[in-house]
């Protein structure tokens, strides 16, 4: 089989899967990525993410994650949404959850269909395959723009220009020699509303995030306690961030996603803060089974939706923020203290302060009191 129809073939099949898009990219060519990598550490801005920086030598190229490498599969599955995701913003005693978090754990769904795409192709070349869906040390985006997926914008994510800021992506390295597509060129042009969005001014520069002030980051890889200077820009984000995605104007030719087993679940739209700040450890797995936001955990769950009760305003949710005054996280009995002091007269606070600041071992929790 030639080249050229060998990865015919492979597009063929990976639409068949039910992949949005494909392209083919070599895995050996020279990139910037790896130097654009290193300044980005050297800068801290991986902040508590300490494994990108053990696991760095092995994200510099494709060939130092794997030195047999010769071509980069790359597949995306679309998951934009059928209404603006920002509109969840407005209600402020509801939890706006990041739009590829409230479905199927995509990890999951990509895998299973990458790993028959990779069988295929095992079979028709006899090389070897390795899969990857953003849990090994290879840098996806790059390689997507490579193979003409679309291109890194200034909010540094994917670009379509058929599925807008919407794709989540999956790999597959291989031995063998694939016909590569023309990288896709950058369409941002002058625009900069992903930019200019941002709650918290995450971009220092054009193309360049500083995770530490990024509400996806503080929200989702964060363990401590929220820094004080980002909790009120994060107003009712429970779950990540879709401000600079959502904006982004290559949207509008977006189709809204049809794939069945990505699909949204109506229970997660919008879910009550009240309801979320109830949830003990076996009720947050039951509810969110099977989703992405199991993985992240309980506690910074109910930490970022005590966030989002003390920017509500609501007097009323403030009885949900005492219930987890002695809970046993210190990041969830600190988020209650903060919301506490934000919805509660000086009166009834004291009192509180009185009956739990004593007793209270957690210096960051105490300091909250303070």
């Amino acid at each position: 089989m030639t080249l050229g129809k060998l990865r015919t073939g492979l597009e063929t099949r990976a639409t068949s899967l039910g992949f949005s898009a494909f392209g083919v990219a070599s895995a050996t060519t020279p990139w910037p990525n790896g130097a654009h990598l290193e300044q980005f550490l050297v800068f801290g801005r991986h902040g508590d993410m300490a494994w990108m920086a053990s696991e760095a030598h092995r994200r510099m190229h494709p060939t130092a994650l794997w030195p047999d490498a010769k071509s980069a599969v790359m597949v995306g599955v679309s998951y934009a949404p059928d209404a603006d995701p920002l509109a969840l913003l407005q209600d402020r005693t509801h939890a706006a959850l990041a739009g590829y978090a409230v479905r199927r754990d995509y990890h999951e769904v990509i895998k299973g269909r990458l790993k028959q795409l990779a069988q295929w192709l095992a079979a028709e070349t006899a090389a070897e395959v390795k899969v990857f869906v953003d849990t090994a040390p290879l840098m996806e985006k790059p390689l997507a723009q490579r193979a003409g997926l679309g291109w890194q914008g200034k909010h540094t994510n994917l670009v379509s220009r058929t599925h807008g800021s919407w794709l989540l992506l999956g790999a597959i390295l291989t031995a063998a020699e694939i016909a590569p597509d023309a990288a896709e060129e950058d369409h941002c042009g002058s625009c900069r509303a992903c930019l200019d969005i941002c709650p918290t001014d995450a971009f220092p520069a054009p193309y360049q995030l500083d995770a530490r002030r990024c509400i996806a980051y503080l929200t989702i890889e964060h363990a401590g306690p929220i820094p004080h200077e980002y909790r009120e820009a994060i107003g009712n984000r429970v779950f990540g961030c879709d401000d600079c995605l959502a904006v982004c104007p290559w949207n509008k030719f977006a189709d809204a996603a049809r794939d069945q087993k990505m699909a949204a679940r109506e229970d997660l739209q919008g879910p009550a803060l009240a309801d979320l700040a109830a949830l003990d450890d076996a009720a947050f797995r039951a509810r969110f089974a099977g989703t992405p936001i199991k993985r992240t955990g309980r506690d910074r769950v109910v930490r970022n939706t005590l966030i989002a009760i003390g920017n509500s305003g609501e007097a009323a949710l403030a009885a949900h923020a005492e219930a987890l005054l002695g809970d046993e996280s210190p990041v969830v009995r600190g988020a209650a203290v903060w919301a506490l002091r934000r919805l509660l007269d000086p009166a009834r606070l004291s009192m509180l302060k009185e009956t739990h600041a004593a007793g209270e071992a957690d210096p960051d929790v105490r300091g909250e009191w303070a």
